[in-house]
């Protein structure tokens, strides 16, 4: 079986921009959490997903008709293409928001969606016939280590809601079945039409919520806004396609294992932009993850 190249491991000996994808990709993941966090109280999850979701079809769409890019051939393959989508998105998002909204905190959160790469890790030789060799697990484990020290220093176990945690558990399998998925099924679409399907499924998906059991309420605060921008262009548009990019070019355990990063990074981001500060414990639990990180990258076969 021939290997492509693997945008996710950077070589020692030389530096590549290729090298600084996963860097970009962490970062914009992680903002995720702070546009939730921003507006979040002023709309409920349905109706932000909802709009977030149409907006970006519509300017996917554009672009696709703009630059003349191919649409799926096949009725199937545009399924395969709607059924990714509606499980690394809408799934996903879906469950992490209405968690938020139903009390989860935000720690809880992250530290249930910090077991992805482990989820990963445990499904990748079945579903797609990658191994994972026994530093690689190694990698996984102090990864996840990593995760609880920096969740559990900075936000605390607060539960919340039972549902909330049900739902929010229900998004860590979404984003893991339909990375799976994406990379299995989905590796030849176009990036530009298969986002237009992708977040027409979702927006069509979340909006039915929205009309089924919510009032569609939004207060549009410049906070809310400004949320809403930011998850359409960088994270929409941006972070989504750039894992897609990083799916096609390298192996899901790879991948998967920068996952750990967004944690310690939205650590970084909420003391930035709301003054979380950051114990001894909390930057320890940083170091771990890199440390996990890194043998997961290493760790494989080239």
């Amino acid at each position: 079986m021939s290997s492509s190249p693997d945008l996710t491991a950077a070589t020692p000996s030389r530096f590549t921009p290729a090298s600084l994808l996963p860097v970009v990709f962490v970062v914009l993941w992680s903002s995720g959490f702070i546009g939730a966090k921003l507006g979040l109280p002023h709309a409920e999850p349905m109706t932000f997903l909802g709009l977030r979701f149409t907006i970006v079809t519509a300017m996917m769409g554009a672009v696709s008709l703009v630059t003349g890019a191919r649409w799926p051939g096949t009725w199937r393959e545009a399924l395969h293409i709607g059924v990714a989508g509606a499980l690394l998105q809408g799934v996903y998002l879906g469950g992490v928001y209405f968690g938020i909204s139903r009390g989860v905190g935000a720690g809880v959160s992250a530290l249930i969606v910090g077991l992805q790469p482990i989820l990963t890790a445990a499904l990748v030789p079945r579903f797609l016939g990658e191994r994972v060799s026994a530093r690689q697990w190694l990698g996984f484990v102090l990864g996840l280590l990593g995760v609880v020290l920096v969740v559990t220093s900075r936000l605390g176990l607060d539960v919340g809601h039972l549902w909330g945690v049900v739902a929010t558990v229900g998004g860590l399998g979404g984003v893991t079945l339909g990375t799976l998925y994406q990379k299995r099924f989905c590796l030849n679409m176009d990036l530009r039409t298969g986002a237009t399907i992708q977040n027409a499924v979702n927006a069509a998906l979340t909006l039915t919520g929205a009309f089924l059991f919510e009032d569609r309420t939004i207060d549009w605060t410049p906070s809310f806004v400004f949320a809403l921008a930011w998850l359409v262009v960088p994270l929409s548009v941006g972070a989504v396609l750039l894992l897609y990019r990083l799916l096609r070019r390298g192996t899901a355990t790879r991948v998967m294992s920068v996952f750990y990063l967004v944690p310690p990074t939205t650590a970084l981001m909420a003391y930035a932009v709301f003054g979380e500060r950051l114990n001894a414990v909390a930057l320890l639990g940083m170091a771990v993850a890199v440390a996990g990180v890194a043998l997961v990258m290493r760790g494989g076969r080239r």
